[in-house]
């Protein structure tokens, strides 16, 4: 009986990993970099003050309505969206290579800094600052 319970435990945990040694469907991982960063919508109010009044800083709804995506660096397929922390910061693992990031719909807004195209490397923190002017004055 108890060989037949060593057989078991053997053939349970040993086997699969000799013939599955990544532990997985047998692709090999490529190590990933970050993109990281902070997306800055403003102004929210006509008239801001130093510091902003709580009705004047970017709401979850805000950075909705101005959605950031990542596009293949041809711009032909949208890898992910953009989703900042209320305070605009931003953090994803990504494989390496370029990337385009984009304004999702044409707002009419006062301006930013997109498109713009990243490189991410391998292991590597790529960090990137958007800022998008709402055109409010």
């Amino acid at each position: 009986m108890r060989k037949f319970i060593y057989n078991c435990i053997f053939s349970l945990t040993i086997l699969p990993a000799i013939f599955n040694p990544s532990g997985c469907d047998g692709r090999i991982e490529q190590e990933q970099g970050i993109l990281e960063g902070t997306i800055s919508i403003g102004p929210i109010c006509p008239v801001e003050t130093d510091p902003p009044q709580a009705e004047c800083l970017p709401t979850a709804e805000t950075y909705k309505a101005y959605p950031v995506s990542l596009w293949t660096s041809d711009g032909g397929q949208k890898v992910a969206q953009l989703s900042p922390a209320l305070d605009g910061s931003f953090s994803m693992e990504l494989d390496p290579g370029q990337y385009l990031i984009k304004l999702e719909k044409g707002n009419s807004i006062g301006g930013s800094n997109l498109p713009i195209t990243v490189e991410i490397s391998t292991l590597e923190k790529t960090i990137v600052n958007i800022d998008i002017d709402t055109g409010i004055r």
